[in-house]
């Protein structure tokens, strides 16, 4: 078998409707070759039935859907060159990790001993040499997850699709396995497309992060991207913690924007935004505690303090609410009460528009 390449996956405006619910409205997006794209959004956005369509397991309503430069749209999930890992790892429990393995060549008809070194090959890849002949239910967690990765690479797909692959697992293991996801996907050069809830896992492995929100495409972009300068209130929100806080932009000036937060006037970047009310989104390590007061800083009074090892969370109140503060290093538990000055950070603090 010749190994074809990863291929890029495309999808031109693609619905999908059952009866009267749409699940997908008009999105359009690019995975590269060779790249890893997460589909991150809360339960019943679409993440889920976009990979299903990229899978052949939904047919689009309406769209195109292109694999490796080809229209695939009306195919079925035989005939495209796909693999998905489900979330559940659906491991046959009477087969041995070997037969799990070579169950996709074997069921191809290549025949024993080629299905075999097929499998063989590709769980020494995933680290599972020396397990062939074990049973799923004598593997842990990330050991199952593992198989279900090496079946689903036996036939190398063109594309790798995974589908909330980490949930049954512990915090922990977590990291780890998505460590392991990310490794393989670089070092064999997969185009993977990648779905889950849980926005830290997203910014750990992805190329690009694709934000769902009702059926919509809300953002896409790289994670450091959609962190930083979130399009809107449910991108800033989804993606890491975010004091949201509304606003008055004064004046624009060259791409600058004079707002006023409460009792403050910070001066950022305007991002397309005209004078009128607004928000901005402010990370909670964008938040600097000092003692000097000043015409951009919030006088405030520690609300809370909470000691989480490698930092302090700590909630102040202000004139413009109750803001979370993170503050990393070793600091001295501030007790509640203790008056303080917030100041804002260069990067972190967003001015996205007011609804």
């Amino acid at each position: 078998m010749t190994k074809v390449g990863p291929a890029s996956v495309e999808f031109h405006n693609v619905s999908m409707r059952y009866g009267a619910v749409t699940a997908v409205d008009n999105v359009s997006f690019t995975v590269e070759a060779g790249k890893l794209v997460t589909l991150l959004g809360p339960s019943g956005c679409g993440k889920t039935t976009t990979l299903r369509m990229i899978a052949g397991l939904e047919i689009a309503s309406a769209g195109r859907i292109l694999i490796g430069g080809q229209d695939v749209t009306k195919l079925s999930a035989a005939d495209r060159d796909v693999s998905m890992v489900f979330q559940s790892y659906a491991l046959f429990p009477h087969m041995s990790v070997l037969e799990n393995a070579a169950y996709g060549p074997t069921v191809k008809g290549l025949g024993k001993e080629k299905s075999r070194e097929m499998a063989l090959e590709k769980l020494s890849l995933v680290g599972l040499k020396g397990f062939e002949n074990r049973f799923p239910s004598e593997l842990s967690g990330g050991q199952q997850q593992r198989v279900a990765v090496a079946r689903a690479l036996v036939l190398e797909p063109q594309v790798l699709l995974f589908d909330e692959p980490l949930s049954n697992l512990d915090a922990k293991l977590r990291r780890r396995v998505r460590e392991e996801i990310r490794e393989l996907q670089q070092n064999l050069n997969l185009t993977v497309a990648y779905v889950t809830h849980d926005q830290e896992e997203a910014l750990a492995v992805s190329d690009k992060i694709i934000v769902m929100s009702n059926a919509k495409i809300a953002q896409q972009g790289t994670p450091r991207a959609l962190y930083e300068e979130p399009a809107d209130a449910f991108v800033a929100d989804f993606i890491g913690d975010a004091n949201l806080i509304d606003v008055t932009v004064t004046e624009v000036v060259d791409g600058r924007a004079q707002v006023t937060i409460g009792p403050a006037t910070v001066s950022l970047p305007a991002r397309g935004l005209n004078a009128g009310p607004a928000k901005v989104a402010i990370r909670p390590e964008s938040l600097l505690l000092s003692e000097q007061s000043g015409p951009a800083s919030l006088p405030g009074k520690v609300a809370k303090c909470a000691y989480l090892g490698n930092h302090l969370d700590i909630m102040v109140e202000t004139p413009v609410g109750e803001l979370f503060v993170v503050q990393y290093g070793h600091h001295a538990m501030l007790e509640p009460g203790t008056p303080v000055n917030l100041s804002f950070a260069d990067s972190g603090v967003t001015l996205i528009p007011p609804a």
